[in-house]
């Protein structure tokens, strides 16, 4: 018989595996680790069949998106982002603060604090990273010096290939994951892409950091902050994952 560990290693490397062209691996920065991508949908699927959980868009049977108001879209889940089955690779989204809290815990790791999330961010802690980011800068964007390269609204150039699925009347929806630019300190989509949810304490609104496709590059800029209500589920909130060294 497997030990508890040794299982859960083995359906996170399933998982892994799932998540076509995506780094997979977390990337220290100073004191930390924290996931290379978006948690994705293959992730989350392991997660929840390894423990049985069902998320409140499941429970109620609906989510939301905002178009000219913000509107209710029965079926819409993390498994199904746009109303139908989404694709391994795609972001997990539709989650509240506390089921991404559940995924991480689950998986051996946390929410990353938001002090955490943004040095990841915003400040290059390898050692020898590749041209053009230094070592020890602070940039403006996830990205470095500009947004091009995100899956952004209008000001990231057009590199990005959002899925075709997506059901929108604003923007292109989301990516899958690890496949736009990488950014400061080799992170995929902490600009863009999706909202992620960090650990803003005992709050009943939490953080959403990068802002997300539907958006234009403004929220990726490090002095931008935003927070929802920490039990909301809209299909641009994702999230990723940390822990301690």
């Amino acid at each position: 018989m497997k030990r508890p560990g040794t299982l859960l290693a083995a359906v996170l490397l399933g998982a892994a595996a799932c998540i076509s062209g995506a780094d997979t691996g977390m990337q220290a920065v100073g004191g930390f680790e924290i996931d290379r991508t978006e948690v994705s949908i293959g992730a989350f699927r392991a997660f929840v069949q390894a423990t049985g959980f069902k998320t409140k868009a499941e429970r109620e049977g609906a989510s939301l998106s905002y178009e000219a108001g913000w509107e209710r879209r029965p079926g819409w889940a993390w498994h199904s982002p746009y109303g139908k089955p989404g694709a391994d690779d795609e972001p997990a989204v539709h989650v509240t603060h506390g089921e991404a809290q559940a995924y991480c815990r689950w998986a051996g790791k946390r929410l990353p604090t938001e002090a955490e999330w943004r040095e990841a961010a915003y400040t290059e802690r390898r050692a020898l990273p590749p041209a053009p980011f230094v070592t020890g800068r602070v940039y403006p964007y996830p990205t470095g010096e500009s947004p091009q390269g995100a899956n952004c609204l209008g000001d990231c150039g057009n590199s990005a290939k959002p899925v075709a699925h997506a059901v929108t009347t604003r923007g292109r929806g989301h990516a899958p994951v690890g496949t736009t630019v990488r950014g400061v300190n080799g992170l995929f989509d902490m600009g863009a892409n999706a909202w992620e949810w960090v650990d803003g304490g005992p709050a009943g609104e939490q953080p959403t950091l990068g802002g997300s496709w539907w958006y234009g590059a403004g929220p990726m800029h490090r002095d931008h902050r935003a927070t929802k209500p920490a039990d909301m589920t809209v299909v641009y909130i994702g999230f990723r994952c940390a822990r301690n060294r």
